[in-house]
């Protein structure tokens, strides 16, 4: 069954963890869902409430035509004034994709935003284009109508994409349906046909800034974050820290997800 995409403005669906102290708010990437910072939460813990957020076009979170970074902020921001933001700002931490979409939150609404995050990508537009349009190919390569399990979706897979962890990381996608079908949770299509909108510049307002902190995150081993993304970055948020996390890709908080863990802490000033 394809998902309701005529009503954008749908509830996401979100998981608060922990019951006590300030709340931070968990922004996915692309293919991700919010349950993909389970480990760096569980790091956290008990210092803080965690909202764990699925965007849209993924995990079980509405569709939308087209993919559009002012709509998923307004979303986002739009599922926290109903719930853990109707009594003051929050922690907004956002990787990649989310990371994207929390800029934008930002500028938009920042009296929303305590502390920001920015997780492995800059507000200008991103690499990784190549790499996603064959992810996304390799997906929808996959005979759906074929699958027995996700054993066999995993073997389709293993043709294109030999690395295990990574396969594992994309079938997360794949749920059985009513009718017990395999089908894809994430909106392939649309996220294929507006991969130039998702690793494209965040869009913002002519003047606009966040006057909020803003901790910038990279990871050593990856290459989305550059010297010359700097100075829109600083334009656009002027309290801005950059650090970078050794040994880690651009998956910062799954490959360094104890170190991401007391970075966040710190900068939050958490005990």
């Amino acid at each position: 069954m394809t998902p309701d995409v005529s009503r954008p403005d749908r509830t996401l669906h979100s998981t608060l963890v922990g019951d006590h102290g300030p709340v931070v708010v968990f922004l996915h990437g692309l293919f991700g869902r919010g349950r993909n910072f389970g480990a760096t939460v569980r790091a956290m813990q008990p210092h803080l409430r965690a909202l764990l957020v699925d965007l849209p076009n993924h995990g079980a979170s509405p569709w939308t035509d087209p993919v559009d970074y002012g709509q998923m902020a307004h979303a986002v921001a739009e599922h926290l004034r109903a719930g853990v933001a109707a009594e003051g700002p929050v922690h907004l931490v956002g990787h990649s994709m989310g990371g994207k979409t929390a800029m934008a939150l930002a500028l938009a609404e920042p009296d929303l935003v305590d502390h920001l995050v920015v997780v492995d990508v800059s507000p200008a537009g991103s690499g990784g284009g190549e790499e996603f349009e064959h992810l996304l190919g390799a997906l929808s390569r996959i005979d759906l109508a074929t699958l027995a399990s996700l054993g066999d979706a995993d073997r389709q897979l293993s043709r294109e994409v030999p690395q295990p962890s990574l396969r594992g990381f994309l079938l997360q996608n794949l749920r059985r349906d009513g009718s017990g079908r395999l089908a894809w949770q994430a909106n392939l299509d649309v996220l294929r046909r507006d991969l130039a909108v998702v690793t494209g510049d965040v869009p913002h307002a002519d003047g606009a800034r966040f006057d909020g902190p803003v901790l910038w995150v990279a990871g050593s081993e990856s290459d989305y974050i550059t010297d010359e993304d700097e100075p829109l970055m600083r334009r656009l948020f002027p309290r801005t820290r950059r650090v970078t996390v050794k040994d880690a890709n651009h998956w910062v908080h799954s490959r360094q997800p104890q170190v991401f863990a007391d970075v966040v802490l710190r900068f939050l000033d958490a005990p």
